[in-house]
């Protein structure tokens, strides 16, 4: 396994929408353990692959306590939201390619989510509470959607120019 390099906003690879995968191979299943040594080294809660530079319908996620709880990863290809509850819920998000940024985010409390899983078999998985904010956040990602752009434009911008200057500060193309 090997760490991967995480993009971060502004970067016009994270608005582009990712392509669905035909199956899981060697190489997905790769991707897979990848994406997730990088996302606890992080450390965070979940990853997608276009947060790593590859336009493919690929996350993982985990919200167990990595700290107190045996970890509980679960990684989805090609996962799509069959299913969303009227009842919201407003969390307080971050992203691993906006570092240091939070702010509160109104999405649906409970989703219904299919997906194939690493060994190619389709899944449902109804999710709740911080799972189901963890997936609906990754899922963005695969259409090129930044929690930030659930925000004000005037917010939004201020945490882009925020970002260009951590950018410049740390040496980021």
């Amino acid at each position: 396994m090997s760490l991967l390099d995480i993009l971060i906003a502004p970067d016009a690879r994270l608005k582009q929408k990712a392509k669905p995968l035909s199956g899981v191979d060697g190489r997905v299943a790769r991707l897979m353990d990848d994406m997730l040594e990088t996302m606890y080294k992080a450390p965070g809660i979940g990853l997608a692959a276009p947060q790593v530079g590859i336009l493919e319908r690929v996350i993982v996620v985990d919200v167990t306590d990595h700290k107190t709880e045996k970890p509980n990863p679960i990684a989805m290809v090609n996962p799509e939201i069959i299913r969303a509850s009227d009842d919201l819920s407003v969390t307080q998000e971050g992203c691993l390619s906006i570092p240091d940024i939070y702010a509160d985010v109104t999405r649906p409390a409970e989703v219904t989510v299919r997906y194939v899983d690493r060994d190619g078999e389709v899944r449902t998985l109804d999710a709740g509470g911080l799972l189901a904010t963890c997936i609906q956040h990754e899922i963005d990602h695969l259409n090129g959607v930044l929690f930030i752009d659930h925000l004000s434009s005037l917010k939004r911008n201020m945490i882009l120019r925020k970002m260009q200057k951590y950018k410049r500060e740390h040496g980021i193309a």
